[in-house]
């Protein structure tokens, strides 16, 4: 009986088990939060630095163009980042303009009117466009893009258009399978019943399916937007990293992360020009973080 007794008051295999999977996972937990909130402290005091330690104005680095981090005018580093906000923003708006109608096109096709046969081609096809690396894409872009560029509007055939048309074809795969996904989440029974009632498949398409994924297709948007403003490589290739004003779709003009890519290396740890571009780094950082909150918004908007 007292054995028994021992038996039952004595913690199981599977209790421990359970204990011990909670802590690993607790620490793990712990361990990316940490490192998450670290790197983003980090990145904010070395970003910070340029303007608490080498005085400069974010004023000028918001509206001027001139980017002069070893020069001053006033005792003050020409930290200009103008001319690389407008290329991020404007490659990235262009690349959308060109990629969203691809893409919604795309997704209606595939979940409205696609065999299965042909779903699963398709689906083939997207996953290996996700999975070619970004140097791949900006040598095409190199070699195909920029010299028909170049033929139809003169110049060098670097610019907002070359950098554009690449990050297009980049951000499709993943634009599509979000939406996709947005469309897959109306609920059947809707969609049965606008036909039932006598509506066409594109009067349902329009009137029902849009209207009811809109959130999930603009988060598919956003995480384009969000990937094309990250984007370096492919972009830093055929953009042609001249920091200046883009005059044109065919002029040659630099992004955010282009600079990072081609400057860090040359800079020294602590010195102006390196603080200039810890900056940038927290002003995509930024801009990240307003892209996660509108997904958020717009996931529970949404139900997703």
């Amino acid at each position: 009986m007292a054995d028994l007794h021992q038996k039952l008051l004595k913690t199981s295999k599977a209790i421990n088990e359970n204990r011990r999977g909670i802590v690993i996972t607790a620490f793990c937990t712990m361990f990316i939060v940490i490192t998450a909130i670290s790197l983003i402290v980090f990145i904010a005091i070395k970003g910070l630095a340029i303007f608490v330690d080498n005085r400069a104005s974010l004023l000028n680095f918001l509206i001027s163009d001139v980017w002069q981090p070893g020069n001053t005018s006033n005792g003050r580093p020409l930290i200009g980042a103008l001319a690389m906000i407008v290329g991020s923003f404007g490659v990235t708006l262009l690349a959308l303009m060109l990629a969203i109608p691809f893409s919604l096109a795309l997704s209606l096709f595939v979940t409205q009117y696609a065999k299965k046969r042909v779903k699963d081609i398709l689906q083939i096809v997207l996953d290996l466009f996700t999975g070619i690396p970004s140097v791949v894409y900006g040598f095409l872009g190199l070699i195909l893009i920029v010299p028909v560029v170049r033929k139809i509007y003169g110049g060098t055939g670097f610019g907002l258009l070359s950098g554009a048309v690449v990050l297009a074809v980049m951000i499709l795969p993943t634009i599509t399978s979000i939406m996709i996904n947005a469309i897959n989440g109306v609920p059947i029974s809707m969609i049965q019943a606008s036909l039932a009632l006598g509506a066409t498949r594109w009067q349902t398409i329009y009137k029902i399916i849009l209207r009811f994924c809109l959130p999930g297709l603009l988060i598919g948007v956003i995480f384009g937007m969000a990937r094309a403003l990250g984007e370096a490589m492919a972009v830093q290739m055929v953009i042609g990293n001249t920091v200046l004003l883009p005059k044109g779709l065919a002029t040659p003009t630099t992004t955010l992360t282009s600079q990072l890519t081609v400057q860090m290396g040359n800079t020294i740890f602590g010195t102006v020009q390196n603080n200039a571009l810890w900056t940038l780094a927290l002003f995509l950082l930024l801009i990240s973080l307003v892209f996660n909150v509108l997904i958020r918004t717009l996931a529970k908007k949404g139900n997703y």
